[in-house]
């Protein structure tokens, strides 16, 4: 399959890109760094697995980018199979919501909402001019704050309950045209967003947060996404897939 991976440099995103070339695909990741920054992490890909890769500059709240995105992973693929809106940021200060910024809500909202949705839309209207009767998805990687309140991450956690709106609305749009649309949450991974509290986390997690007694890993996200663009869960659409641990699970 030829994959569009965004955020896909660090973190989750690089855990996804390591499981799906494992797997044989072809995938094409993008980050906010210079093409240069990144031509060794694609060399490397190449060594490795068997599938293309390549390296994009793209900023996902710019629309012009997510637009070359498109048209030059088109040039070098082909055809989109599957799109995996990964990219996204914490606030850069953890505010609480009474001191929320309305220059933090507009940053976050714009990289984990605007720009994935409206790159989804691009990619789906690419989907559909090609007459394929193969297996076809995008998903969207949420977060359990969609569900779990943060009032000093707030726009964090706005953004990602408008995720989990967004999962639907391309769902219920794009089901006709047979394209599956899934939201991947995870719970608490361990990557450069979470650096900052892992003490914390360590300590709940110790007490008992998860019901499995260990971090997450970018890989476990990874896993999930292999099993999904495998078409495993096709009749599935529009779903939630947990990736927590036993976090979300409501227990006395």
């Amino acid at each position: 399959m030829n994959i569009i991976v965004t955020g896909g440099t660090r973190g989750i995103g690089a855990g996804i890109v390591k499981v799906l070339a494992e797997a044989g695909h072809n995938i094409g990741f993008c980050g906010r760094n210079s093409v240069s920054e990144h031509q060794n992490d694609v060399e490397e890909l190449q060594k490795e697995f068997s599938g293309k890769f390549k390296y994009y500059r793209c900023d996902v709240s710019s629309q012009a980018d997510c637009e070359t995105l498109v048209n030059d992973f088109l040039s070098d693929f082909g055809c989109i199979d599957v799109l995996i809106n990964n990219a996204g940021v914490a606030p850069q200060v953890r505010s609480d919501v009474l001191e929320m910024s309305p220059e933090s809500f507009d940053r976050v909202m714009q990289i984990n909402l605007k720009g994935p949705f409206f790159l989804t839309q691009l990619v789906a209207k690419a989907m559909l001019t090609e007459n394929k009767e193969s297996f076809r998805c995008i998903i969207n990687v949420g977060s359990v704050s969609a569900d779990y309140a943060s009032i000093n991450r707030g726009e964090y956690c706005l953004s990602k309950a408008a995720v989990a709106m967004a999962t639907k609305l391309w769902a219920v749009r794009l089901a006709d045209c047979g394209i599956a649309v899934y939201e991947i949450r995870p719970g608490i991974i361990k990557s450069d967003m979470t650096s900052s509290v892992t003490e914390k986390y360590d300590k709940l997690i110790a007490e008992g947060i998860t019901l499995q007694k260990r971090w997450g890993y970018p890989e476990d996200i990874g896993k999930a996404a292999k099993m999904l663009i495998s078409g495993a869960l096709s009749y599935s659409t529009g779903q939630v897939i947990n990736i927590d641990g036993g976090l979300t699970i409501k227990r006395f």
